[in-house]
């Protein structure tokens, strides 16, 4: 393909998205297809000779609209956001134009150096401690990590390397077999699964401590943990606290929990994957107290700041123990500026990485700060005028307080109900919600998810799910406390 046929190609599939965002309230949001759909569309082996372009887009429509759950429709109101915006599609072409794998500074300056300062940009934005940003002349940092799960295994690994050091320097004759088996991490029973399986993929054991009667982990139940695990010879040496939980969007106690790992010397994570674009807003910070004892803090700019996946945002006050950590150094991959600034390989697991600050430059200069709040914000009331709605109707109730861009609710009654309208309501494609449950409550979880979602749109989903609960109900010809 030569460069007239690329850019034929590239706006016929600009226009393509364009319309696509334009019309997606037409396209029912989840898929009627069956597994195994796709591979009677195409042919059973890929073109000896050359296809037009053309073709490819005339395909696109027959072939994977099909097959597409339209995450950005105002309909989709499962999981947590997955942000989008064009200038982040801009910033993902040129990405791909440039097409560079940024593991060292040598190896696209640009690259690294974009990073440190939109991370440094973004961390100001949340008013993040100056021990986190590299522009405070310190040991601190940001770096993007493709996920959240990511970096709450960088986090690990890091926590893992710095205990393993000083315990071997108070007891020079145990082995590294010896100090691992001794190593228990904690997090809240409420932690997202990623977390608990950091600890599988680091090898430690990781202990889910249970949450209060509001969802939230408190000091005192990680003080007693520590506790009990030291008294029994084990050795504490990681914590994450979550801010804005998968299941509720609950909060841990961080301006309990984090002076309790202070003085116990026990790396504190902080995991804020969906909610920590709020503490943009200054009304929000609140939520984050106690983030000046965090040793690293994570959140998405891909969920809910526009931002386009994957970018994931992480900052570590001392990068030394994850660099540590993680650092093989071939001779293919050393420069002459090692330690003038960072490479990024050594702060991540895997070695390449795309040009992802791009997209993060793109979004903070086109949307500008106050922008991004009012998205946020937006959003929020959004979540808020669903609350109202469910609490005017007597059949149904809000399970959680609603603080983000989240409302966990059910009907009335039991589980099996709640089972029963959430089948129906994505059986019937016009919205698609998920489930949650907690302490053996069932309940559903309503996102505002998509950047196109207005007060319409949310009426809209209400009413389909009245509408739903008026037919389930009238057919078991029950009341919804029976």
């Amino acid at each position: 393909m030569d460069t007239k046929t690329f850019k034929e190609f590239a706006r016929s599939m600009v226009d393509y998205i364009g319309d696509y965002h334009d019309n997606i309230r037409e396209r029912r949001v989840l898929p009627t297809v069956e597994p195994g759909y796709l591979r009677p569309l195409i042919p059973d082996e890929a073109p000896e000779e050359p296809e037009k372009w053309q073709d490819i887009m005339a395909d696109l429509e027959r072939v994977i609209m099909p097959g597409v759950t339209h995450w950005h429709s105002p309909s989709f109101h499962a999981y947590f956001p997955t942000a989008n915006s064009y200038p982040a599609i801009v910033a993902d072409m040129l990405s791909g134009a440039i097409a560079c794998i940024g593991f060292t500074w040598i190896a696209s300056p640009a690259c690294t150096e974009l990073e440190v300062v939109t991370l440094d940009w973004l961390g100001k934005m949340l008013e993040l401690p100056p021990s986190f940003l590299a522009c405070s002349g310190g040991k601190g940092g940001g770096v993007i990590q493709g996920t959240a799960s990511e970096a709450t295994l960088v986090a690990l690994l890091g926590a893992k390397a710095k205990i393993i050091k000083k315990v071997k320097e108070e007891h020079p004759d145990w082995d590294d077999y010896k100090i691992i088996s001794k190593l228990v991490a904690y997090a809240s029973d409420q932690a997202h699964s990623s977390v608990e399986r950091a600890g599988l993929l680091g090898g430690v054991k990781m202990r889910l401590l249970e949450a209060d009667a509001d969802f939230k982990l408190r000091g005192d139940t990680v003080a007693k943990a520590i506790r009990e695990d030291e008294e029994a010879g084990l050795i504490p040496f990681y914590v994450v606290a979550t801010l804005g939980t998968t299941c509720s969007c609950a909060f841990d106690c961080l301006s309990e929990i984090g002076p309790i790992c202070n003085r116990n010397d026990v790396w504190l994570h902080v995991d804020a994957a969906y909610a920590g674009s709020a503490f943009i807003c200054p009304e929000m910070r609140y939520l984050m107290a106690g983030i000046d004892c965090a040793d690293s803090f994570n959140f998405n700019p891909h969920k809910w700041m526009l931002v386009n996946f994957d970018c994931s945002a992480m900052w570590l006050k001392d990068p030394t123990y994850v660099v540590n950590a993680f650092n093989v150094d071939p001779l293919y991959l050393k420069h002459d500026q090692q330690g003038a600034a960072p490479d990024y390989r050594h702060w991540q697991i895997p070695l390449g990485r795309r040009f992802r600050s791009l997209k993060l430059w793109f979004v903070l200069r086109l949307y500008g700060v106050n922008g991004l709040r009012k998205h946020i914000r937006h959003q929020v009331a959004l979540a808020h005028q669903f609350e109202d709605l469910v609490r005017m109707d007597p059949r149904f109730e809000v399970v959680t307080e609603v603080l983000m861009g989240l409302v966990c609710f059910r009907l009335k009654g039991t589980n099996e109900r709640n089972e029963a309208l959430l089948k129906r309501i994505n059986g019937n494609g016009k919205i698609h919600l998920v489930p949650s449950k907690v302490r053996s409550v069932y309940f559903l979880r309503f996102a505002i998810c998509s950047r196109h979602t207005e007060s319409s749109d949310v009426t809209a989903s209400w009413k389909e799910i009245q509408t739903v609960a008026d037919i389930m109900l009238a057919e078991d010809g029950s009341m919804p406390g029976k």
